[in-house]
């Protein structure tokens, strides 16, 4: 039986730790100006629940693999990171990161998920939370997996191509429900789903693809961020509201809207950082 992740780390006192990279993009607001940042953990590692300390402070407890927690509302400044099994002193932590920045007026993801090579490692994320016109949704996919890159395919339909472990891709939609999968990047070798995902108006949705290829435990995680309408807020529909779908392709449904959706898309590819 394969040993887990934590309990690897744990024996051999060695992890990948990334820091605070987000601080570089994202600090350069003169400090007076800073509010408390917004900070979600996501807990994207198979296999050990843990609790979750941030200076010392036991801040989330039990959190189950899978889960998203938070927002934390956080004054810039650094911390000191720790998980732990649950009820474990903090002396005893199986991932720790310390004096983590945390800039000012920011939303970031933390997330705690394996490496290409499949290490525990903390990686943060800063998330886009520009505002949405009308109608508009923003579907952001992160490679959080020990596996190869891959393509996240929409309709069947490559929307981020050849993203590798660290990496996302991101995409300003119409609303509404589509049924996306993903793939070994250039093939159509299926890794995850397909999934239906409610891609609401207004709203940032961020997928998580977390687990391990290896010992077949890969799996998606999602986190909603709300409130990002702008004047008008919402369109109106003669069937209520935002497409509910129901499995249904509302972009995909026409030819006409196909070609276009795909169109968009495949350039917007190419933003992925």
């Amino acid at each position: 039986m394969r040993i887990s992740p934590f309990r690897r780390v744990a024996a051999l006192g060695a992890v990948t730790l990334i820091g605070f990279g987000v601080a570089g993009a994202l600090g350069s607001a003169p400090a007076y100006a800073k509010a408390n940042s917004e900070v979600t953990v996501v807990h994207g590692i198979p296999g050990q629940a843990v609790d979750v300390y941030v200076n010392g402070e036991k801040t989330i407890p039990d959190f189950q693999p899978g889960k998203v927690a938070g927002p934390l509302s956080l004054p810039a400044g650094e911390y000191d990171i720790a998980l732990t099994e649950p009820g474990e002193a903090i002396g005893s932590a199986l991932l720790k990161v310390d004096n983590a920045e945390v800039p000012g007026d920011a939303n970031i993801s933390l997330v705690a998920h394996l490496s290409a090579d499949g290490e525990p490692a903390l990686t943060p994320f800063a998330n886009d939370t520009a505002k949405l016109a009308a109608g508009k949704t923003r579907l952001i996919v992160r490679h959080a997996a020990a596996a190869p890159a891959v393509d996240i395919r929409a309709g069947g339909q490559p929307v981020f191509e050849d993203v590798t472990n660290g990496e996302e891709g991101k995409a300003d939609l119409d609303a509404g429900t589509v049924s996306a999968d993903v793939v070994l990047a250039g093939t159509g070798t299926r890794v995850l789903g397909p999934a239906d995902l409610d891609l609401k108006e207004g709203a940032a949705t961020i997928v998580y693809a977390v687990g391990s290829a290896e010992d077949e435990t890969l799996d998606i995680v999602s986190q909603s961020i709300t409130g990002l309408h702008s004047a008008p807020d919402g369109v109106p529909s003669g069937d209520g509201g935002q497409a509910d779908g129901n499995g249904s392709l509302p972009w995909y449904a026409a030819a006409t809207g196909l070609l276009l959706a795909l169109f968009g898309l495949t350039r917007l590819a190419t933003s992925r950082r």
